[in-house]
């Protein structure tokens, strides 16, 4: 019995003595160890190139970057920080600018006002509707369901009627809401006869074409005196002598008759659907005005900055000198293009609006003769403005690649290029579209 009770009081002390006894943390024991904390391991290396297609000779000097949207990862680069001339692909920018100044449902307005004690004179003003439409037939011009200048027409004859007017001996022609010239001074004149671009006035009908309906027709070369003389012939007997007189309206005059714009979301669909360049010249020009400023090419730098300066973008050596990318003066990088392509991509603000419009390779638009063949497995996962000028070949924009991931890009072929550069500036796209967030840097 002594010997059993010895036994049991031993164990309850080892018991007790167990209870008490601190126990090592797990912790302390691994940081007693002589081996190192582990690390977290390396990103996969990429590998899949893109080197051949980018080797091409048809490219010239080549300038690209690819970024992950979702990450921003630069998984692409050459020359991406070095700014250069864009041609076409200056378009999304001019539209992200309008979309954060303007809005998408701003409309361009055209007026007509009248001294109001002899009622004999008229002022027209330009509002900067670069799609009001001569057109009296119920065609339509280049820019679907414009205004009509008739509806114009009608009303100050109705006016006139009211306010028993029967002669208006005066019309003054309006223009003066865009200040500095009306031509930018790096543009080539030749594009004027060729049809890309005319005089940007913020009085004239139908982007001064000749004939409305053609998209390269050539320009008149004066379109606010044209315009004045199209709104006398409509006025018919009421303003048969009428001398037309380009002026700013004299103070006094009052508001008879208004037409508007198709809202600021038509403008931006049609210039990136069709490059359409005078029209994106009056947006940016209506920018430049919103945004405090003369009008002047001068001020479309500081205005489209200004615009955007809430998406943080980085302006770091971007100058522009005009809205539609006709300038070889423009300079911006590729990155910033590809940047701006990433909140496209995200329809951050209203860019939703710029991501539905922008042409499809293969499918719509600039770009539905592209894509075809041999690299026709891209077609309808890339989504792209394309660009040229003289010496100057761009493409940027989003692609869905074909391993799930989502990028955007920007590539520049410029100087001396190859008849083929399209298809060398496709080919190699299309390899970024193959390779995905496994594109190689090498």
């Amino acid at each position: 019995l002594l010997v059993l009770l010895l036994v049991l009081g031993g164990f309850a002390f080892s018991s007790e003595t167990q209870k008490t006894k601190p126990k090592a943390s797990p912790s302390a024991s691994r940081s007693a160890s002589p081996s190192p904390s582990p690390t977290p391991s390396p990103s996969p290396v990429k590998t899949c190139s893109v080197a051949a297609q980018a080797a091409n000779p048809s490219l010239g000097t080549l300038q690209a970057v690819v970024l992950n949207a979702d990450t921003g990862e630069v998984l692409y680069d050459r020359g991406a920080d070095s700014p250069a001339a864009t041609a076409s692909a200056m378009k999304p920018i001019t539209a992200a600018a309008a979309l954060m100044s303007l809005g998408s449902n701003f409309r361009a307005t055209t007026r007509v006002f009248a001294e109001p004690s002899s009622k004999t004179s008229i002022s027209l003003v330009g509002g900067g509707d670069v799609t009001l439409s001569r057109l009296t037939d119920g065609s339509q011009s280049v820019y679907r369901d414009a205004p009509k200048l008739l509806t114009l027409a009608n009303q100050v004859t109705d006016w006139a009627n009211a306010n028993g007017v029967t002669e208006i001996t005066e019309i003054i022609l309006d223009s003066t809401l865009f200040a500095g010239s009306s031509w930018e001074s790096s543009w080539q004149r030749r594009d004027q006869v060729d049809g890309w671009i005319s005089e940007v006035t913020a009085l004239q009908l139908d982007g001064d074409r000749i004939t409305p309906s053609a998209f390269t027709s050539p320009k008149t070369g004066m379109p606010v005196f044209n315009t004045g003389e199209e709104l006398r012939a409509q006025l018919g007997a009421l303003a048969a002598n009428a001398n037309l007189v380009e002026a700013t309206t004299p103070a006094g005059y009052v508001e008879i008759a208004s037409v508007q714009s198709q809202p600021m979301s038509r403008w931006i669909s049609h210039i990136l659907q069709t490059s359409e360049n005078i029209e994106s010249e009056m947006i940016g020009k209506l920018i430049a005005v919103n945004t405090g400023f003369d009008g002047s090419f001068a001020s479309l730098d500081p205005a489209v900055k200004k615009s955007l300066a809430a998406t943080q973008l980085d302006f770091t050596n971007l100058n522009i000198r005009d809205a539609s990318g006709l300038s070889d003066l423009n300079m911006v990088t590729p990155k910033f293009l590809a940047e701006l392509m990433r909140l496209v991509n995200t329809e951050y603000g209203e860019f939703g609006l710029i991501k539905k419009a922008l042409p499809v390779a293969g499918k719509s638009a600039t770009l539905g003769g592209r894509f075809k063949g041999d690299i026709a497995d891209a077609a309808g996962s890339i989504l792209a403005k394309n660009g040229y000028i003289i010496g100057v070949h761009t493409l940027s924009g989003i692609i869905y690649a074909s391993d799930g991931t989502t990028l955007t890009f920007t590539i520049y072929a410029l100087g001396n290029v190859g008849s083929d550069v399209r298809l060398a500036i496709d080919t190699l796209a299309t390899g970024i579209y193959r390779c995905g967030n496994n594109l190689s840097n090498e």
